[in-house]
């Protein structure tokens, strides 16, 4: 098991993309701060499994006052990498500390579709994103965009801006990520930052973050994400958010945040049945000292390691926000 500080001084919520020639992206926000502060949507990329890691280009610039921080990531069928990100107006300046702040006091910026054809060095961008439920103010993306037989598809959740309930959806693209709509509900009520991942032949699982007491709970569909059903918990409450992984041997892998007092990390377990059971829990990372910190992606590399990413405020060894990187083996 190898563990490094990948991008220092940023609060990440990475998400990993591999690119069609191996190379890994990690769309980030790059502020050193819970999501406080005027700040941009980054794409960083590794060429050597992800062990060094550099800055590629800003996917979605923040636009003062506000920030751009939520993301959904992935690419599009012809290659190209996709971002799609929100944020919120108004935020902090850099540097600025302000106990008062809250987030409901704000507005959520509608999703951006940025696109890029060189790997995210360059990006275009457009606000293509049809939002399904117009009751609602806050619509966020999160999680990976992924192909399914009827074109890509992505998790957004939304909320009235106090809070009272999330609703996880499904959202379609057609056009291979140009336009977005044909919405579907995974879960409504209690249910926010949710990962998808496509089984095959239509079938989907879903991993949602509840809002009250923030356990990930599983849900499936055998039509293509046009209906759910709910198979139950599988972390317990301050285990999130979720993210979903194929193996090579066609088993599912689920990564989660613990952010439970006196231990955070990033916790893992395994289906090999599509999502219907799972394996006992297992810590691959602790944050020793950390008080934020989880939000972990993961994927599959072809030699069989997992390269996830991670971030934490603080480990005994740094005490600055980062984004952390594991690689670590199923067997291991």
């Amino acid at each position: 098991m190898e563990r490094y500080i990948a991008v220092d001084n940023v609060c990440a919520w990475p998400n990993l993309t591999r690119l069609n020639d191996g190379t890994l992206t990690a769309t980030i926000y790059n502020r050193p701060v819970h999501g406080r502060w005027h700040g941009d949507v980054e794409v960083w990329a590794s060429t050597d499994n992800g062990i060094l890691w550099h800055k590629r280009g800003t996917a979605a610039p923040g636009e003062p006052p506000g920030n751009r921080m939520n993301v959904a990531a992935g690419c599009a069928a012809n290659g190209d990498l996709l971002v799609i990100a929100s944020g919120w107006t108004p935020v902090m300046e850099p540097g600025t500390i302000d106990p008062d702040f809250a987030f409901r006091s704000r507005e959520v910026l509608d999703a951006r579709v940025c696109r890029s054809v060189d790997g995210g060095h360059t990006w275009a961008r457009a606000d293509t994103v049809d939002v399904p439920d117009k009751a609602d103010r806050w619509f966020i993306p999160f999680g990976d965009i992924t192909p399914g037989p009827r074109g890509l598809a992505v998790p957004f959740y939304s909320s009235p801006p106090e809070g009272t309930r999330n609703t996880a959806w499904m959202l379609r693209s057609t056009d291979d990520g140009q336009t977005w709509g044909a919405g579907s509900v995974i879960a409504a009520d209690d249910f926010n930052e949710t990962d998808i991942l496509h089984l095959g032949a239509g079938a989907w699982l879903a991993a949602c973050r509840t809002r009250q007491d923030g356990h990930v709970q599983v849900f499936a569909s055998a039509d293509d994400g046009y209906t759910w059903n709910d198979r139950g918990p599988v972390t317990l409450p301050g285990q999130h958010p979720p993210h979903l992984t194929h193996l090579e041997d066609a088993q599912v892998l689920l990564t989660y945040g613990i952010r439970n007092a006196g231990l955070y990390g990033v916790g893992t377990r395994i289906s090999s049945d599509g999502g219907k059971s799972w394996s006992p829990p297992r810590i691959i990372v602790q944050f020793e000292g950390a008080t934020d910190g989880g939000y972990p992606s993961s994927l599959q590399l072809e030699d069989g390691t997992i390269v996830t990413a991670y971030y934490a405020n603080k480990v005994a060894a740094h005490g600055r926000y980062h984004m952390g990187v594991v690689r670590w083996n199923v067997s291991d």
